[in-house]
């Protein structure tokens, strides 16, 4: 008895193979509630030609009152399934480029592992290691998966029938509204990455162009967004006006770092040692990032142990009396 037909127009043979194998899997378990439908058999017959797979449940012992609704939903499981793996990435492509204008296959590329990340293929970066983020992302997945799922699961109780590729263009118009919403976070995530990687590397060419003024200088992170800046022989500097054009494009772009990242630019030093207790802060990877092979990172010294106390916190604001200098918050 066939129970129903599902076509792939668009997919290729191996496409086709993996539609079958996930669906034969789905059925695996069946015999684990035999004892609610009874000794009944499914069997999925592909047919790589017409690009489609055969429903056939085995007479007499099959009734479809009985048994129909849980094929009907096991076999929309593997098809939601197959769609949110093999169809999603190319409906999010045709959105990135159809809506949203991109046409540069680089750019593409980019906007879609934004999208992979939230939805599909793992943990964003800055999300390493949070189990907590990795469970909801595993979450709103099967959300998702299970939503398709239910549309498929309906369509089929009424129709032998399904063309998979028609069904996702013109049946799931929810499902497509919320690619489109992660498709525009996306654009945006992307855009302002690139302009803040664009706003870098200008930064990094005003350093380069300037004239080096002093040979080394010392950055004492206090912690937050407190520093203090010391010459060469640690003797505290005086807050030095900013360069005009840097310190109003700072001001529009940065946030905590803004300042020293400023009255570095404007002191130029040919080299700078950052002393903190803090070196995983995104902070210290934005100044690397920028004064690039000029930073060193210092944990511990006989410098700033002074001003260090042994719990890794800053120490009081009290400086050595041979040091005539007044501490200053950039």
């Amino acid at each position: 008895m066939e129970l129903f037909t599902v076509s792939l127009i668009s997919a290729s043979t191996d496409a086709v193979d993996r539609l079958h194998r996930s669906l034969n899997d789905e059925f695996v378990d069946l015999h684990n509630v035999q004892d609610t439908i009874g000794d009944v058999s499914v069997a999925f017959t592909p047919n790589y030609e017409s690009k489609e797979i055969q429903c056939n449940a085995g007479l007499p012992e099959f009734k479809l009152p009985v048994h129909g609704p849980l094929v009907y939903r096991k076999a929309a499981t593997a098809f939601a399934r197959y769609i949110l793996t093999e169809i999603e990435p190319l409906l999010l492509r045709a959105i990135i480029r159809k809506q949203f204008h991109y046409d540069d296959p680089k750019e593409v590329e980019m906007v879609e592992q934004y999208c992979r990340n939230l939805l599909f293929s793992g943990i964003p970066s800055s999300l390493d290691g949070e189990g907590a983020d990795s469970d909801m992302l595993q979450i709103d997945r099967e959300r998702r998966q299970n939503k398709v799922a239910a549309e498929i699961e309906a369509f089929l109780a009424v129709n032998t029938r399904i063309h998979l590729d028609g069904f996702v263009t013109f049946r799931l118009a929810s499902y497509w509204e919320e690619l489109r919403e992660v498709a525009a976070f996306a654009v945006d995530e992307y855009m302002m990455d690139k302009q803040y990687q664009e706003f870098i590397s200008l930064l990094k060419y005003f350093v380069r162009i300037q004239e080096v003024k002093l040979p080394i200088v010392h950055v004492l992170h206090r912690g937050g967004s407190e520093f203090a800046l010391y010459d060469e022989q640690f003797q505290l500097l005086e807050a030095a006006p900013a360069d005009r054009i840097v310190a109003e494009m700072l001001e529009s772009e940065m946030n905590m770092e803004d300042m020293i990242v400023s009255t570095l630019i404007t002191v130029a030093p040919h080299q700078i040692v950052i002393h903190t207790r803090h070196p995983e802060l995104q902070v210290m990877r934005t100044l690397e990032t920028i004064f690039e092979q000029r930073v060193q990172l210092c944990v511990e010294c006989s410098r700033c142990s002074f001003f260090f106390n042994e719990a890794n916190q800053p120490a009081p604001a009290v400086l050595p009396k041979q040091i005539n200098a007044k501490r200053i918050r950039t």
